[in-house]
């Protein structure tokens, strides 16, 4: 079984691939889309939750998103038919930074995908190119909310503290007008979901040749989060506007 089917039975309960409950998600939708009739689009979308999300509750919006996964596009599809919403999305299978827009977007959102573009500071370069006078970008991004150890560190990379993470965003031109700092409960009900169900796949499927390989990746995974990084890893999202325009 591929990186891509894992993740996907992974996120089978947690379709917000981000450490970010439900409350948190309509709460930066409806500040991050004022007007309801906004042309949105997500850079490194996967399965498009965020755009159905916004879609679903906004009849007037109109969203594109951008994905290499044919498997999650697919998906996306499947989802945006059942909800009634197809009409209003466009999707594009490709890498996100050969993606060229016929017109700018009103909101540009990525979450938790900024290492499409090399980082934060790449991501809102690009997330400028897309972006039309007055606009917004939505952005997730994880920090270190505590000194991290090797291990974290081995995993996540040299991440920055929250103040230095916004510090940078502003010294770029942005102001935040809006932010979520992922709670504690939030964090550990992702990990929760992300490794029970992965686990809870195998355990149903004992005959999959892939069972012992699920869930020893489940093992691995909730272990690497409890002893590596779950004291020190932090997530922020924010609703960003250009400082000048």
């Amino acid at each position: 079984m591929n990186r891509e089917q894992i993740s996907q039975i992974a996120h089978a309960g947690h379709p917000i691939k981000s450490p970010l409950d439900d409350n948190a998600v309509s709460l930066l939708l409806d500040r991050a889309l004022p007007r309801g009739d906004e042309r949105v689009l997500d850079l490194g979308c996967g399965t498009a939750e965020w755009l159905l999300r916004a879609l679903a509750t906004r009849p007037h919006l109109h969203a594109e998103g951008v994905d290499v996964s044919e498997v999650s596009l697919t998906q996306a599809r499947q989802a945006a038919r059942a909800r009634g919403v197809e009409e209003r999305l466009v999707l594009h299978q490709r890498e996100a930074t050969d993606f060229v827009p016929s017109e700018p977007f009103d909101l540009v959102i990525s979450i938790g995908a900024t290492h499409a573009y090399g980082g934060l500071l790449p991501t809102l370069a690009a997330a400028r190119e897309h972006l039309a006078p007055g606009g917004r970008v939505l952005i997730g991004e994880s920090f270190w909310d505590r000194a991290p150890s090797p291990a974290a560190i081995e995993m996540f990379g040299d991440l920055a503290d929250l103040a230095t993470t916004v510090d940078r965003v502003v010294a770029d031109g942005w102001t935040p007008v809006h932010g979520h700092l992922s709670t504690r409960a939030e964090l550990d009900a992702y990990e929760w979901s992300c490794w029970g169900s992965l686990a809870a796949w195998a355990l149903d499927h004992p005959a999959d040749p892939a069972a012992a390989q699920v869930l020893d990746a489940a093992t691995d995974a909730r272990s690497q989060w409890l002893h590596g990084y779950r004291d020190s890893f932090g997530f922020v999202c924010l609703v960003l506007r250009r400082t000048k325009q």
